[in-house]
């Protein structure tokens, strides 16, 4: 887990100028025709319950990725690199010299089932059929293909490539173990070594011998699953974002390990954009009276929403406990610099005391939001309720987001000691 000091200084300046201004509620052009149409066509409980379904949907959208290669070539620890998971963790793929995948091998996600990752059978032998392969590992059930090599890519990566493209599926080249090939190249060579050089050497490589194989524009992302942090991970995640439909990406990138700044930004800004759905859904399906607050909300709702965003920023447990294994440093260290509450000690009535602090600074409804749905104008309670609700959450989000900051600054400074 590699997050740069100068990329942690740009996040918490980031954390700040979104604090200075979140005095008012602003939603983007989407949102507020979404929003507007939802509050035109019923009151707010209806509004809310159809939001609700939104959400569940987007929530638990499936994501089927398979990942193949020749044997060797690091497709399973490539599985356990996507799953935030080393080789030897519990419930990570089997790894091993020789195939040790003979059947797809389904592994959820550890914090995300609705993502599984497929660890499938090797692609190397002699009497190789795309075809007859693609069919014994159930091609239709995959949303996209990273196929894998340690070395070059072969007639076989290529044929498979075509098929998969044929069937109007998206693969990703993928030119794994670049480490191992960067400590070999410094050490024949230490004198002349260039690490930029050596990684352009076995792009171009690739690059040549797709084309040889008649694939005409093929991309290569050179990655080390023992640091996805390194090398064209962000390139990767960058095409997939685009390419990827808009619910299937929001459950690629939840599901991404916390290695990089760009992650974490990204997976704030997704959060953040979902926090009108959230809040609006709050505040019309199952609300209460929150007391000593003239609002309503779903307390168990929010407490859900609160509870995923630690998980999903790493501030639970099981996420801490790997990392300070990973540094070597006694989890309670760790522990000792988040400021936030961590995801177990989020209830009801942290949400009640949280909702009563946002109470007091309730930021205003910006312009554009008002008289894109007049509604939360006119009925006092339901514009209370969801500006309210809604800078809890952005409250919370900022502080988990610093608390993020202070964990790795302390993580790193132990690993750079060690």
């Amino acid at each position: 887990m590699a997050l740069p000091w100068q990329g942690l200084q740009q996040l918490a300046g980031a954390s700040m100028a979104s604090q200075s201004s979140g005095d008012i509620i602003k939603l983007s052009k989407e949102e507020l025709e979404a929003l507007r149409a939802a509050f035109e066509e019923g009151n707010l409980a209806g509004v809310a319950s159809r939001l609700q379904e939104m959400l569940v949907s987007l929530e638990n959208v499936p994501l089927d990725v398979g990942v193949t290669g020749e044997t060797g070539s690091g497709k399973s620890s490539f599985v356990n690199a996507l799953r935030g998971l080393d080789d030897e963790d519990a419930g990570a793929a089997r790894t091993g010299v020789v195939e040790t995948t003979r059947e797809p091998n389904p592994y959820q996600h550890p914090r995300y089932p609705n993502v599984t990752i497929w660890d499938l059978p090797g692609i190397g032998t002699p009497d190789f059929h795309p075809d007859a392969y693609l069919e014994q590992v159930g091609f239709s059930r995959y949303d996209i293909f990273f196929i894998i090599t340690s070395q070059r890519f072969t007639a076989n990566h290529a044929a498979l490539a075509r098929h998969i493209q044929d069937m109007d599926k998206s693969f990703y080249f993928v030119r794994s173990k670049v480490d191992v090939d960067l400590y070999s190249s410094f050490r024949c060579r230490s004198s002349s070594y260039s690490e930029e050089g050596v990684l352009q050497e076995i792009r171009q490589n690739c690059l040549e011998g797709l084309r040889a194989q008649g694939i005409s524009s093929p991309r290569v992302f050179l990655l080390s699953a023992f640091d996805l942090s390194k090398y064209d991970f962000q390139l990767l995640e960058e095409t997939l974002e685009r390419e990827l439909s808009h619910h299937k990406r929001h459950a690629f990138l939840m599901a991404l390990p916390n290695i990089s700044l760009h992650i974490l930004e990204k997976k704030k800004a997704a959060m953040v954009k979902q926090m009108w759905l959230v809040s609006t859904m709050a505040c019309g399906v199952h609300a209460a009276p929150i007391p000593g607050l003239l609002i309503c909300c779903d307390m168990d709702a929010l407490s859900r929403t609160l509870q995923g965003y630690c998980k999903g920023f790493g501030l639970d447990d099981d996420c801490l406990e790997k990392l300070a294994a990973q540094v070597g440093q006694p989890v309670e260290q760790l522990k000792a610099v988040i400021k936030s509450p961590l995801a177990t000690e989020i209830s009801n009535m942290l949400v009640v005391q949280l909702l009563k602090q946002a109470g007091g600074k309730v930021p205003k409804l910006s312009k554009e939001v008002l008289s894109s749905v007049p509604v939360l104008g006119t009925m006092a309670s339901g514009a209370l309720s969801f500006a309210t609700t809604y800078k809890m959450l952005r409250s919370f989000m900022e502080e988990v987001i610093v608390s993020v900051q202070r964990v790795l600054i302390k993580a790193f400074e132990a690993d750079a000691e060690n």
